[in-house]
C-alpha cells in the first residue's frame, strides 16, 4: 500500500482519490490517516489456498463485483489504478472499459495483477526485468519503486541521533516487514550478545513477537543492553532507521527493491520460503546487482552471526554494495507513475468530451 501512497501524494491536488481496500484489510487507518477517502469491497484470494476456503473465497470474490459496481458508479473515476492484492480483482471486473493504469511492485506479477494487467493503458514495473512476463503488445514503463516522501529528508547524523543511536560506530537494521518476521527475530536473538559486540542493533519485530523484548532484554548486561534498539512497528521513523543504518537484514518483499537502493543501503536477505517466489526472485534481483547476500531461512540461526559480522568487518565490501545499491534507486518513480494517470485519465476525457 505503501507504493499507492506515494503515488498518491505525487498527485497532490490534481485529483480526487478515492481509495477500494478489502473488507477487514489492514489498510483502512493508514489510508484515511493520509486524508484519502476509503471504502471497502469484499474480496479473498484463490492462489495457493486450501479445497476448503476456496469455494467461501470464490463467493467473496462474486460478491465484491457488485460492490466496487456501486462505488464506481458512485465516484466516477476517470482512470484506476492497481498496485497488487486480490480487491483489484473484483474492482476490475466492475469497471468496464473505463482506462487502468497498473503498477507491479514485486518483479513477478502476482496472479491478480496479471488478471488486472490485461487491457491496461500501461503497466508501471520497478526494473527491466520485469518486462518478460509482459506481450510485446502491452505498454511497459520502467517507473522504479514509489517510495514515500518522508523517507527522502534526513541524514544519517540526524537520523542516529534521533533514534537515541551512538553516532559512531557500525549499526544494524533488522527488520521482517510489518507483520515481523519470527525466524529473522530468533535468530538475531540467539546470537544478540554477540551482533551487539559488531554492531548498535535496531530491530522492528512487529506486533505478534514484540512480548517477548521484555524478556530478551532482562538477559543483556548493562552497557551492551544499551546498544539494543527494538521497536515494535516503525511508520514515519523507519526513514530514519534506514538513513541511520550500514547493514539490514530483511525479508525480500518488494519494498526492499525501492527502500534500499534510496538509501544504498547493502542487506543480507531472507526471502520467506512460505510463499510463492516473489521473494526469491527480489532478493536474486539484488544480489546479482551487487548490492545483497541471501541467507536461506532454513539456516538462518547459523549463518546470521557470521554474515553480519564479514560484511561489517569489510569496509570496501559495504561501500561497493552501498554503490551497487544506489545504482539501482530510480527516486523520481511515483511522478512517473502518476504521470502515466494522468495520461490515461486525458485520453479518457477526450474520447468523452
Amino acid at each position: 500500500m505503501y507504493p499507492a501512497l506515494a503515488i498518491v501524494a505525487a498527485l497532490r491536488a490534481r485529483a480526487e482519490v478515492l481509495w477500494v481496500g478489502g473488507v477487514g484489510g489492514m489498510e483502512a487507518s493508514l489510508v484515511q490517516r493520509a486524508g484519502i477517502a476509503f471504502t471497502a469491497v469484499p474480496a479473498a484470494g484463490i492462489h495457493g489456498v486450501g479445497p476448503r476456503q476456496l469455494p467461501g473465497n470464490l463467493l467473496r470474490l462474486a460478491r465484491g463485483v457488485p460492490a466496487a459496481r456501486r462505488e464506481i458508479t458512485r465516484f466516477q473515476p476517470d482512470v484506476l489504478l492497481f498496485t497488487g492484492g486480490y480487491v483489484g480483482v473484483p474492482v476490475a471486473l466492475a469497471s468496464g472499459r473505463r482506462p487502468k493504469v497498473v503498477y507491479v511492485p514485486d518483479l513477478e506479477p502476482g496472479l491478480a495483477l496479471k488478471f488486472v494487467s490485461r487491457g491496461a493503458a500501461a503497466v508501471c514495473v520497478t526494473a527491466e526485468e520485469s518486462r518478460p512476463f509482459y506481450p510485446a503488445s502491452q505498454r511497459v514503463v520502467v517507473s522504479g519503486y514509489p517510495v514515500r516522501a518522508d523517507l527522502h529528508s534526513v541524514g544519517r547524523a540526524e537520523a542516529r541521533a534521533r533514534l537515541g543511536l551512538d553516532p559512531d560506530g557500525p549499526v544494524l537494521l533488522v527488520s521482517g516487514g510489518s507483520r515481523g518476521a519470527r525466524s529473522i527475530n530468533t535468530a538475531v536473538w540467539s546470537c544478540l550478545g554477540e551482533l551487539l559486540q559488531s554492531a548498535q542493533v535496531v530491530h522492528v519485530t512487529g506486533e505478534l513477537d514484540w512480548p517477548r523484548v521484555d524478556a530478551v532484554r532482562q538477559r543483556l548486561e548493562g552497557t551492551i543492553g544499551r546498544r539494543y534498539h527494538p521497536h515494535a512497528y516503525l511508520h514515519e521513523e523507519m526513514g530514519l532507521a534506514l538513513a541511520a543504518a550500514d547493514l539490514a537484514v530483511a525479508r525480500a518483499g518488494a519494498s526492499t527493491l525501492g527502500e534500499l537502493p534510496l538509501f544504498g543501503l547493502p542487506a543480507a536477505l531472507v526471502p520467506y520460503p512460505h510463499a510463492w517466489r516473489y521473494q526469491r526472485l527480489n532478493a536474486q534481483y539484488l544480489a546479482r546487482s551487487g548490492a545483497a547476500v541471501v541467507l536461506e531461512d532454513a539456516a538462518l540461526e547459523a549463518e546470521l552471526l557470521p554474515t553480519v559480522r564479514a560484511l561489517l568487518g569489510d569496509a570496501g565490501r559495504l561501500r561497493g554494495m552501498s554503490e551497487a545499491a544506489r545504482r539501482l534507486s530510480r527516486p523520481e518513480a511515483a511522478p512517473v507513475i502518476a504521470a502515466e494517470l494522468e495520461r490515461a485519465a486525458g485520453r479518457r476525457t477526450e474520447a468523452h468530451g
